[in-house]
């Protein structure tokens, strides 16, 4: 078995979180590995219409978008294709007063940017070789070894990395996670999310729709025109995610694209206008998980490894993408304090602090979600006024970006 030099930090998983916590921490100037099984496919400026184009889509948050700037990444994501969005409206199906977000009134250009997946992980992937990680691709890794001084991970390639801090950002399934011991609480929600591009006869105006259904939210989120869209089709493309029970899931994935797009209309209350046109769709099960901790040892746990939430309201690469940024904030600090990066009570601090942000947050949306997925009289009742209060309250409306946007 061959053994590299010892490094400072591993990476396990090298998907958006994964990735920029590896060229983070490779900036702030420690040695690095990142450890990824397979090599992401290059982003290309595909149709909305091909089979091929990556369905997932974030929506964005401005502290992110500062972190992936500071690390020289955000612009070469900025030019290439990102929907800025100046507003949010959310309402329920059942009536009431909506709740309204603008740009203006937080004295913004933009509330956040609806991103796609694979542009994030290509252009963070180009940055790495620059930033000086060593990438170990395809391997996986087959076992981990912890002592006082570090800890040794054993990749199925018979490779073997040294390193005084492990990072698991390898997806909700974490190989690494189990095999420090980690267990995580998780609740199915026996629903789906569909996700698919659609054309709209109105445009988007730059705005984030969400409509509350007995079935679960549907949102609509603006996205980048293609290049090659006509003068009369500009602003009118769409990311939807449509929360289902798994049976209605399943049954709108296989109807044809006139009958998805009828009930999809109506679903939406046609508040764009007719839709014209569906791409390929897909669906993805959802639930609530939550590590027990983000800590076991030498090993930090962070994004999908650390929770799983609903998408209903667009931050699981956020939540993610905050792990690394405060997670990077506290072995910056380590280091100049001349302490072991791999362990201390800073780092213990960091992962007590870092699992209540994201209990909050993750518990926040659960309860929205059982909420306004309920048809229930009471909950009926009482959904249309919150939100009607919550939107004559500007101090409420200005913590819920707030929070949304990190800050």
């Amino acid at each position: 078995m061959s053994r590299r030099a010892p490094l400072d930090i591993v990476v396990v998983g090298a998907g958006v979180v994964g990735a920029a916590a590896a060229l983070a921490f490779a900036r702030d100037g420690f040695n690095v590995a990142l450890v990824e099984s397979r090599t992401p496919p290059a982003w290309e400026p595909r149709s909305t219409d091909s089979d091929r184009i990556d369905l997932r889509v974030y929506a964005f948050a401005p502290d992110n978008a500062a972190l992936l700037e500071d690390l020289g990444v955000w612009r070469d994501v900025a030019t290439a294709r990102v929907q800025p969005y100046r507003r949010m409206r959310v309402w329920d199906a059942a009536g009431g007063a909506e709740l309204a977000f603008d740009a203006d009134a937080f004295g913004r250009r933009e509330l956040g940017w609806i991103v796609e997946h694979a542009l994030l992980v290509d252009r963070l992937w180009k940055a790495l070789p620059g930033a000086g990680v060593q990438l170990h691709c395809p391997d996986s890794v087959q076992s981990l070894e912890q002592d006082e001084s570090g800890a040794t991970v054993r990749l199925d390639s018979g490779l073997s990395l040294r390193a005084r801090l492990v990072v698991a950002a390898d997806g909700a399934e974490s190989k690494l996670r189990s095999l420090v011991g980690v267990e995580a609480s998780r609740r199915d929600y026996a629903q789906r999310g569909l996700v698919a591009f659609v054309q709209s006869e109105r445009p988007h105006d730059a705005t984030c729709w969400q409509r509350f259904l007995p079935t679960g939210p549907l949102a609509f989120l603006p996205f980048a025109d293609d290049a090659q869209a006509p003068p009369e089709a500009l602003g009118r493309t769409s990311s939807i995610v449509w929360t289902l029970p798994e049976p209605e899931a399943a049954r709108l994935l296989e109807v044809d694209e006139a009958a998805f797009l009828r009930e999809l209309q109506s679903a939406f209350a046609e508040t764009l206008g007719e839709l014209t046109r569906v791409s390929r769709r897909a669906a993805f099960p959802l639930r609530l998980q939550l590590a027990k901790s983000l800590l076991a040892g030498r090993v930090a746990i962070v994004g999908d490894a650390a929770h799983a939430v609903h998408p209903l309201a667009g931050q699981g690469v956020n939540l993610g993408l905050r792990d690394v940024g405060t997670l990077r904030v506290t072995l910056a600090q380590s280091r100049r304090r001349g302490a072991d990066v791999g362990s201390g009570d800073q780092l213990m601090r960091w992962a007590r602090g870092q699992r209540s942000a994201n209990a909050v947050s993750a518990y926040a949306f659960d309860g929205l979600n059982r909420l306004f997925s309920n048809d229930s009289v009471a909950a009926t009742l009482l959904r249309g006024p919150l939100l009607g209060m919550a939107g004559r309250l500007p101090p409420l409306t200005h913590a819920f970006w707030r929070h949304a946007a990190g800050r």
